[in-house]
């Protein structure tokens, strides 16, 4: 009787024994550790099974004794068969691969429910990114954002949220957009920002990148154009010259257009004016030194400081007779000037070159026939009626005699 009792113990305990093959999800017990591998008990099996440091974890593995120790229950895939040494062999197990499997799993329950996820980028590769997502994700640079990027670098070690467009887990395949997300946040804050944004506010901005003709500034997701004219009162060759990509600057708004969705901004016009002070650098009777910006049929205009322009009148520029102001000046050209006249309130000032330079031998009388301080012109009958009458020749009397004489014949 206890015989038989212990026959079907044994049998029971034998048709309790689980048939391991590739591809099973299994429970292993850690049995002993070694320098790079953990050899666990497969539970319900009576095998064993082999678990390489590389695979038990998706992170990298410096120290096995960090990640594991004997007598910890592991969930396990299995990979392999890798011997008969024992009744049933050996296996192969791998802990990552479950946990790539479970996190596939769940991408594609989100991407299912068009649902976003955040992973952090791992490398700048050629192409676009490589993101750790758990198992390993490419954006391609198409996809990383709404604008041009020259320099991928500067996203390695962020945390971004992306949208899934493609997923293959047979093929290990994930493909992510961070663009899309972009492109919303955009249209979100595009919303706010025109609604409450007004010609003639001046704001915060941070220079988000730019061209030859100027520098667009994120106003907080919405992106504003300072012309290259706008940034200084100084010439500006190209706005890189003065201006840093994610520089804090000042703007003020000079115009905003919702339909076309673009925005006007100016830096200078945040600084002080160029005329601001202008009585205090220019006054009368100042001799400035400037350059001679261009030339009309009337004068020169010169430039005395950045942004502040004068007019030489034509009739200011020499002592002699010129026909127009380019016989004397060209563009480009360094003068010193001389103030005669401020007006800050119209933006004026009179200049003259000729007021530094000395008069030539008689052009009193030149200046004269082109009407500067003329003395009366006396008559030919006034000059001859004073003179004496014996320089002269001839009496007034005799003059009118004649010309009775004249008359009566």
């Amino acid at each position: 009787m206890a015989e038989n009792e212990n026959k079907d113990a044994m049998l029971e305990a034998l048709d309790s024994i689980k048939e391991v093959k590739v591809g099973d999800v299994v429970k292993g017990k850690v049995l002993q550790i070694d320098d790079r591998q953990a050899i666990v008990g497969i539970e319900d099996s009576g095998v064993e099974g082999v678990v390489p440091a590389n695979q038990l974890s998706s992170k990298p593995v410096e120290d096995i004794n960090t990640v594991v120790k004997v007598g910890d229950e592991l969930d396990l895939v299995v990979i392999s068969k890798i011997g008969s040494d024992k009744e049933n062999g050996s296996y192969l197990l791998s802990h990552r691969r479950l946990e790539a499997m479970k996190v596939w799993d769940d991408l594609e329950k989100k991407f299912e429910a068009g649902e976003t996820i955040t992973a952090k980028v791992t490398q700048a590769v050629k192409g676009g990114l490589v993101v750790d997502a758990g198992v390993r994700g490419f954006v391609p640079a198409s996809m990383i954002t709404d604008h041009y990027v020259e320099d991928l670098n500067q996203f390695k070690g962020q945390e971004l949220e992306f949208k899934i467009v493609e997923i293959e887990p047979s093929d290990n395949r994930l493909i992510l957009s961070h663009k899309e997300i972009v492109q919303a946040q955009h249209e979100e804050a595009a919303k706010k920002v025109f609604s409450e944004l007004q010609p003639g506010d001046v704001v915060e901005g941070k220079v988000a990148r730019m061209t030859n003709f100027g520098a667009f500034i994120d106003l907080g997701g919405v992106d504003g154009l300072v012309h290259v004219s706008e940034i200084s009162y100084d010439h500006v060759d190209k706005p890189s010259d003065v201006l840093e990509v994610g520089q804090d600057v000042k703007v003020k708004v000079l115009s905003v257009d919702p339909e076309r969705e673009r925005i006007s901004l100016s830096i200078k016009q945040t600084l002080p004016g160029p005329w601001d002070d202008i009585q205090d650098k220019a006054p009368v009777g100042a001799v400035l030194t400037g350059t001679v910006k261009r030339l009309t049929s009337f004068g020169a205009f010169v430039e005395v400081f950045p942004g502040v322009e004068g007019l030489v009148h034509i009739s200011q520029i020499s002592h002699k007779h010129i026909a127009t102001p380019a016989d004397v000046l060209k563009p480009g050209e360094e003068v010193k000037v001389k103030v005669l006249n401020v007006d800050p309130e119209h933006q004026r000032l009179g200049l003259s070159i000729k007021a530094l330079e000395e008069k030539p031998a008689g052009s009193d009388n030149n200046e004269g026939h082109r009407g500067g301080n003329r003395r009366p012109r006396r008559r030919n009958n006034d000059y001859k009626a004073n003179m004496p009458e014996e320089e002269n020749g001839f009496t007034l009397g005799d003059l009118i005699g004649d010309e009775l004489k004249n008359a009566r014949k």
